[in-house]
């Protein structure tokens, strides 16, 4: 009888319940607890705060929750919640957060009409439909924050409909592209002044820039992001005027074209810019420093911008700065590896820039944890006693030459290392040993020689290329590492055979072509099941397929743990929702063969290639029908071994191959009619085998020209002739063909012209003149 009487007081007393919690140790137990509460709060009748977020919740949103009386503060945010949103008559509710969950359905008409509501989060979930907001509404005037973002929200959204919302300071729409934002005023002046604004991946108004009326009614906006909307017209130099009260602004993959010279006026406010991806001219300001001396982030790439890079950038509090894919020439101040003590991350890739590589310099300043030097034109050898906390360098396409020098190998921060591409020569040094975070390596296609250093500690590598030099021996235990995802050693000359590959278990892309390895192929490699791309091709390898190939799955990768390797830093400056910059690094890629032409693959491969490669080897025996189970290949091929036998009827079971080539083999017997299911075949070749039979006349297969079956003298055409294919590869209508068919024409034509030619001469009179006449 006391505890209900407790339980009771509680109930009539408690008028806050927070249980947001970030520790992961917390998690189960506040799950638990957390549905306690949530199927027990319509008693809770006094409730006016209720913090659930970041709890994992899930199951649907409650609709006692919203019965309340006298909620104000409903946070749910960072949740697995689904279903609708079930509001409808939370008269006092104030701030409702939804954020990040997977609720679903439209937003309910109700939301807009809560008449005390001030601060409005639904981003990042699964709403659709219409915004519920039209010129007939009347949003609460006390509304100061709506988040939209990340839906797949459609129709039509003006900010005229928000002319009642007097005190709204944070409007944020973007990546909801099917939704179609206008900003015309009709004469209207708004009487908010907003702080916030993000459109970015919006349908948004092209006048937003060319004709600014609404913007120019904002006079203190301190975020403004308009990336991503193809937005046509000049930069908007009115942005960087004196008046101007910018913290971040982002006009980023737009069409904006234009000088940058009427840009450069002094911001005192202004932390990030970012205008890539346009088309933009002009120079750098030399004294850029003075101009903003408060920018942390600077990024301008993939414009037309020129000139030198102005030493005065030294001085400035710029964190990272992206100038990559312009124009810039000349050479690159030495002072922003050594003197720019703000510096985090240096992008200067697919300039013109020159010069001695790094300039010289030898210590890297304190902060400096990123350069990109990529495809410029810097020469000589890298400075010799390295030194700094450097994580990542990438100087890839450059012309590089000489030896490495052995400090190199003891930067003890590097986690990524790009050299390919040069002209680097000499033996790689046992020193990266010690380079106990790397995990991207990249130094093909260049000129080293030697073995690769057998490490008795494995390194963290998830991406290592050495393709395209002239290294040699047997892969050491420097490969061994568990977390490996793509490996590439082809083209060099490499020997031993591949049981090492078998403890490869993360392995994506496994690239060994052109090298000298020889024995079997094992079993154990089919233990490898998050292959998707696996070449041996031009190697010594004998002996017969195994099996168990079929098995691997060649999966779309996306659903693994250990994705495409990538290194990043994120910045942030205010509101962690508005102002967050990242910064990521990924290799390369890798080529790949297929379908008669070689590739390169880089991230986005995981989403539709898939193949395997054991071409130019000396394989035998059969090929195992058990390939037929690998459904989801995209590109097979088996050609210019010693295989024998049977095509298997299962390949017909490759729904999605686009190339398979079986050529240059042994193989007899009829190509079965199960491939003509092949639908998405474009590449396919048989030719020169011993095969036999009808040529396929259906499918994508009757699609193929002659050259496909070429060789192979005992195939024929069963629809036009009954004489076979050429082993010179011409079919039987081809010149020097026997047809008595065009014999008996052609001796029919003879006879006819004869005969007429004779009654012509000898019977019209014109003939008759003309014989008098000769």
């Amino acid at each position: 009888m006391e505890t209900s009487w407790v339980g009771l007081f509680i109930v009539q007393v408690l008028k806050q319940i927070n249980l947001t919690f970030s520790f992961s140790w917390y998690s189960y137990f506040l799950l638990a607890i957390s549905h306690v509460f949530v199927s027990g709060l319509r008693n809770l009748h006094n409730l006016r705060e209720l913090h659930l977020g970041s709890n994992e919740l899930s199951g649907s949103l409650p609709a006692s929750l919203f019965a309340l009386p006298r909620l104000e503060y409903l946070d749910l945010s960072d949740n697995l919640l689904h279903g609708h949103i079930p509001i409808n008559s939370s008269w006092n509710l104030r701030e409702l957060r939804l954020r990040s969950n997977k609720l679903s359905g439209s937003i309910p008409a109700s939301v807009f009409a809560l008449p005390c509501l001030e601060y409005l989060d639904l981003s990042d979930n699964l709403l659709q439909g219409y915004v519920p907001i039209n010129l007939s509404s009347k949003c609460s005037s006390l509304l100061q924050t709506i988040r939209l973002s990340k839906n797949k929200l459609s129709g039509k959204f003006s900010f005229f409909w928000l002319r009642n919302c007097v005190k709204l300071k944070q409007i944020d729409l973007s990546r909801n592209t099917d939704l179609v934002v206008q900003v015309e005023l009709h004469g209207w002046v708004p009487k908010f002044q907003l702080n916030t604004l993000r459109l970015s991946w919006c349908n948004l108004d092209k006048s937003m820039i060319t004709e600014p009326n609404f913007l120019r009614t904002q006079h203190h906006l301190r975020f403004l992001d308009l990336s991503n909307n193809n937005l046509p017209g000049n930069m908007p130099d009115w942005l960087f005027t004196n008046e101007a009260t910018l913290v971040y602004l982002n006009l980023a993959n737009n069409s904006l074209v234009g000088s940058l010279d009427r840009v450069w006026q002094h911001q005192t406010y202004l932390k990030q810019v970012n205008i890539s991806l346009n088309l933009v001219e002009g120079q750098l300001p030399a004294n850029i420093s003075l101009m903003f001396p408060n920018l942390t982030i600077l990024d301008v790439s993939h414009n037309i911008i020129s000139g030198t890079i102005p030493p005065s950038l030294c001085n400035s509090s710029i964190q990272l700065m992206d100038l990559s894919n312009n124009r810039f020439t000349g050479e690159v101040p030495s002072c922003l590896f050594t003197d720019f003590y703000a510096l985090n991350v240096l992008k200067l890739s697919n300039n013109s820039l020159g010069g001695k590589i790094l300039d010289g310099v030898s210590s890297f300043s304190g902060h400096l944890w990123a350069i990109y030097l990529d495809n410029n034109k810097f020469e000589g050898t890298l400075p010799r006693n390295l030194s700094g906390d450097i994580a990542l360098m990438d100087l890839h396409g450059n012309k590089m030459s000489g030896e490495l020098s052995t400090s190199l190998w003891f930067l003890p921060s590097l986690e990524a290392l790009s050299l390919s591409c040069n002209g680097l020569t000499g033996a790689i040094h046992p020193g990266i040993c010690t380079l106990t975070k790397l995990r991207i390596l990249d130094l093909s296609e260049n000129y080293f020689t030697g073995h690769i250093p057998n490490c008795s500690t494995v390194l963290p590598l998830e991406f290592l290329s050495v393709s395209g030099n002239s290294l040699s021996g047997f892969p050491s235990a420097f490969f061994f590492s568990s977390s490996i995802t793509a490996l590439d050693l082809s083209h060099n000359q490499f020997t031993g055979n591949l049981e090492w590959a078998q403890y490869l278990s993360q392995i994506s892309v496994l690239l060994l072509s052109r090298n000298k390895f020889v024995g079997q192929i094992s079993s154990n490699l089919c233990r490898l099941q998050r292959l998707s791309i696996i070449d041996i091709s031009h190697n010594i390898l004998s002996g017969s397929i195994p099996p168990c190939i079929g098995g691997i799955a060649l999966e779309d990768p996306d659903d693994y743990e250990y994705g495409w390797p990538s290194i990043g830093i994120t910045y942030s400056t205010g509101d962690y929702a508005v102002g967050m910059y990242s910064s990521h690094y990924e290799p390369q890629g890798f080529t790949f063969t297929t379908k008669g032409n070689s590739y390169t693959y880089g991230q986005n491969f995981f989403m539709w290639m898939s193949g395997i490669d054991f071409s130019s080897n000396m394989l035998s025996g059969d090929i195992p029908k058990e390939m037929g189970n690998l459904s989801h290949i995209k590109s097979l091929n088996l050609s210019n071994n010693f295989l024998t036998g049977l095509i298997p009827t299962t390949f017909g079971n490759m729904s999605e191959i686009e190339s398979l080539d079986l050529s240059g083999n042994k193989l007899d017997g009829t190509i079965p009619w199960q491939l003509t299911r092949l639908s998405s075949l474009e590449v396919f070749s048989v030719a020169y085998n011993n095969l036999s039979g009808c040529l396929p006349a259906t499918g994508q297969l009757g699609t193929f020209d002659v050259d496909s079956y070429r060789g192979n003298g005992n195939l024929r055409s069963c629809t036009s002739s009954s004489y076979p294919v050429a082993r010179n590869g011409t079919g039987g209508n081809a010149r020097g063909d026997s047809d008595p068919i065009i014999y008996v024409v052609t001796a029919v034509s003879f006879v006819l012209a004869f005969w007429a030619t004779i009654t012509f001469v000898f019977c019209h009179p014109f003939g008759q003149r003309v014989i008098l006449k000769l």
